[in-house]
């Protein structure tokens, strides 16, 4: 178990076997609580609380597929490209609707971390939960944050949007393909963006879209809201 371990392989099947029971539960029961992520992250968590294998060791098994979700990130460039005419339409409005929603995001954070007396770690580690993982930890790392609890906070994220987005979009009448990609990019970064890609192709690109954009104005933002704490 110890050599599976050092030289990564136990983590990685483990990580690939979660997803795809998480896939066939989905797949099966057709219901947005069995989302394959959450799925899978719970087999994770259970398999590690079980075998009592470390967590450290997991997490060097799995560094490299960790550092492949940039490049994955980049990828979405793709649907992006296929939509350029519509995005370049309806940019004003693209643009308009993410920084109103990274703002928001942002802005009730801080006043939420404030209110009820959260340390600075701590803070610095919840302000990015609404941008894609790639950037957000990042951010937390070179702000002194704690990593782990920023890519708890992006999976829960991305997994409730993934999740109850559609019933959010018909409960408050939201039916336009590029209204919908805002939402779902700004508001749940990747995961996020692959229920939009199975609404519509250019929800997805959207989305694409807005996820890249919130990310960026977050990485501008986020030393200056640090200097406030």
């Amino acid at each position: 178990m110890t050599e599976l371990l050092s030289i990564g392989i136990l983590p990685v099947v483990l990580t690939l076997f979660a997803y795809q029971m998480g896939l066939l539960c989905q797949k099966k029961f057709r219901l947005s609580i069995f989302n394959p992520i959450l799925i899978g992250m719970i087999i994770v968590i259970l398999t590690l609380k079980a075998t009592g294998l470390g967590t450290d060791a997991y997490q060097e098994g799995v560094k490299l597929m960790s550092w492949l979700m940039t490049p994955a990130t980049v990828c979405l460039a793709i649907p992006m490209y296929e939509q350029i005419q519509a995005l370049r339409q309806n940019l004003k409005g693209i643009l308009a609707g993410v920084l109103a929603g990274a703002a928001a995001c942002l802005t009730m954070l801080l006043v939420f971390s404030l209110m009820l007396g959260f340390d600075r770690n701590l803070t610095i580690s919840l302000l990015p939960k609404g941008i894609t993982a790639a950037i957000g930890v990042s951010l937390t790392e070179l702000f002194g944050g704690t990593p782990s609890i920023t890519t708890l906070g992006i999976s829960v994220t991305g997994i409730c949007g993934n999740m109850f987005g559609t019933l959010f979009c018909k409960w408050f009448g939201i039916t336009d393909e590029i209204a919908r990609g805002v939402a779902f990019g700004t508001g749940s970064h990747v995961i996020g963006t692959a229920k939009a890609s199975e609404l519509s192709v250019l929800s997805g690109a959207v989305s694409s879209l807005s996820l890249v954009v919130a990310g960026l104005m977050t990485a501008l933002v986020f030393p200056v809201l640090v200097s406030f704490l």
